[in-house]
């Protein structure tokens, strides 16, 4: 593997590092900040729920009741700039444990964002939440 390549995605590993510890603490204790994290054309696919544009997935989010969300694994990687429009983009891999304030069961959840640096920040193009429940088929 290139000195590059190495480099790239021990950025993306820091990046996500970083970026899950913002984002789940601002989701858990300042969710009326969050929207400032997604793009203003950011997608929230949440358990199925598709919403288009930051004001939208705000109020979503909103509307869920308080959570704690406690991470277990993190992965990320670099999407190479020639297929993202020259723009240093990051897929992020999540997965861990939430709790929400109206039930105390702990449910296991995984989470994938796309993100894309604006203007020196992090910001999400697209987030797909998911609760891990069995299948059944």
């Amino acid at each position: 593997m290139s000195e590059v390549v190495v480099k790239n995605v021990d950025s993306a590993c820091e990046t996500a590092e970083e970026f899950t510890r913002v984002y789940y603490k601002q989701v858990d204790n300042s969710r009326h900040l969050t929207s400032k994290l997604y793009l203003d054309t950011g997608l929230l696919v949440w358990n199925g729920n598709g919403i288009n544009g930051s004001d939208k997935i705000q109020k979503f989010l909103m509307d869920l009741p308080g959570s704690t969300h406690i991470l277990k694994t993190l992965d990320a990687q670099p999407i190479a700039e020639t297929v993202v429009s020259n723009k240093l983009t990051y897929l992020i891999q999540a997965c861990g444990d939430v709790t929400y304030q109206n039930d105390d069961i702990k449910k296991p959840f995984q989470q994938t964002f796309l993100i894309v640096a604006v203007d020196g920040k992090w910001k999400i193009a697209s987030d797909c939440f998911r609760l891990q429940v069995p299948y059944n088929n």
